[in-house]
Formats: C-alpha cells, structure tokens, sequence
C-alpha cells in the first residue's frame, strides 16, 4: 500500500463517516432497534455491490470510494454494539435484526451487481 492510498482511504474514510453520522441522525431508532444502522449498511452493500461492478480491479479510484468512502459510511461495530445492545431488551428482536442486516445487505450487493450488468449489456 502505497502513502497515496493510504491518503485517499483517510480522505474517503472521514467523508463516509461524516455521512453515516448524517444518515443515522436523520434517522430514528424505532423503539430501540438500530433502523439507522440497518439503513446505512443496506445502502452502502448496495452501492459496494455497483461499485465492484463499474469499477473492477485495483485503482485509486475505487480504493478511494470503496475502502475510503463506503468502509467509512457502512459500520460493522456499530452493527455489532447494536444487536448486543438489543439482546439485553429483546433477543428475539436482535435475532431478528441480525438476519435482516446480513441478509439485506447480501440481497442489496447483488441487487446493485445485476442492476449495473443489466445496463451494460443493454
């Protein structure tokens, strides 16, 4: 990895984290449960699953919006610190909210992978 890259995952990584924070405070939690995570996750694997697409292979490009932006804006530890947090109110809700983001997030990257393919080949 180069300090160029590096330089760009920072850049990338401040400016999807500013968003995430933007996203999960225009969005309340419902309750207790993280809907603002959910979104932000199913948003980003879908624009993780357009991006692997239109810009395949290594650039400074998709490094920049890749691991710069979206690993900045989507969040595991968040995610992770919410489902535990849910336990202790409701383990069937965490139960839930831990399907729902990995199956969501599954179907969003591939809903975003065959939307680009499909506009290509048009």
């Amino acid at each position: 990895m180069s300090l160029r890259r590096l330089l760009l995952v920072a850049l990338g990584g401040t400016i999807g984290t500013a968003a995430r924070l933007a996203m999960a405070l225009s969005i309340p939690n419902a309750g207790g449960f993280p809907v603002a995570t959910l979104a932000v996750n199913f948003v980003g694997a879908l624009l993780i699953g357009i991006l692997a697409v239109r810009l395949p292979g290594d650039s400074d490009v998709r490094t920049f919006l890749g691991a710069g932006i979206l690993g900045g804006f989507t969040t595991y530890s968040a995610f992770a610190v919410g489902a535990v947090q849910l336990w202790a109110q409701s383990p069937l809700l965490a139960g839930l909210y831990v399907i729902l983001t990995l199956t969501l997030g599954f179907a969003a990257a591939v809903l975003g992978m065959r939307v680009v393919r499909r506009r290509g080949t048009r």
